[in-house]
């Protein structure tokens, strides 16, 4: 590509990022905004309000499958768009941004490692934000107890993580780099947009994927790898999803006080 061409592209790079985000997670933003807004106008304490991850799409078993299964796909779209995107522009984005198979004991460990260390405070906020009452009382899994629950909620968290990590991390802040915006901006853009679209979970939501956002964005622009944070997100999500599902009701009071 010519320096001109170069500048040309880069010159349509604001508007590349509003369009992929719109048609993702900034999307998922606005009506998550709108949702806080109508529970809060409601009249009702947010405490009362009841926020499910994943909830039946169909009363009917393989048709809620179908249901699922299409859901997990055509919302990995935006990555296969993004992807594309990088790559027109003569980059190789699995080694650029570290989402390949090069380094699976770090990529592993990490992933582990944040997971950890971003889980078990998480918890704690969880838990204070319902007490305080600026947090939904928060329903990782209502799906029916069908033998396919468990496998379509892990392939579930893995399509968070890889949505999220791929768009928030990787390409977002990719293209800010290349706008050349300060590291600061950069990483309080990719913060507050991964809190935006949890705003549906209340205020608890937003704090705690704000702060996980820095720390994810920290990660990337010092090891330039984003499959430690796939990892990290999966392990979360899977977690949280399936120990829904499988946990006895008794254990999981503290999520309805």
């Amino acid at each position: 590509m010519t320096l001109e061409g170069q500048r040309t592209t880069r010159s349509a790079y604001p508007a590349e990022i509003v369009i992929v985000m719109l048609l993702s997670l900034g999307q998922s933003a606005i009506w998550s905004l709108v949702r806080l807004t109508a529970t809060l106008t409601d009249g009702k304490p947010l405490a009362s309000h009841t926020a499910t991850l994943n909830a039946p799409l169909s009363p009917r078993p393989y048709l809620d499958l179908t249901y699922q299964l299409l859901n997990i796909f055509f919302d990995l779209v935006p990555v296969a768009l993004a992807w594309y995107l990088l790559r027109r522009d003569d980059m190789n984005p699995g080694r650029d941004l570290g989402i390949d198979l090069r380094r699976p004991g770090f990529d592993a460990g990490w992933g582990a490692a944040l997971a950890a260390g971003i889980g078990i405070p998480g918890l704690l906020l969880v838990y204070t934000a319902l007490q305080l009452g600026i947090s939904a009382q928060i329903v990782p899994s209502a799906l029916q107890p069908y033998w396919w629950a468990v496998p379509v909620l892990i392939l579930s968290a893995i399509q968070n993580a890889v949505l999220e990590e791929v768009l928030v991390v990787g390409y977002l802040i990719t293209r800010l780099r290349q706008l050349s915006v300060s590291v600061p901006a950069i990483i309080a853009c990719s913060a507050v947009l991964r809190g935006s679209y949890h705003l549906y979970q209340g205020f608890g939501g937003f704090i705690g994927n704000v702060v996980m956002g820095v720390i994810f964005a920290l990660f990337y622009l010092r090891t330039k790898r984003v499959m430690p944070l796939i990892v990290a997100h999966s392990l979360l999500d899977i977690t949280a999803f399936v120990g829904y599902e499988l946990l006895p009701d008794s254990w999981l009071g503290w999520l309805h006080p």
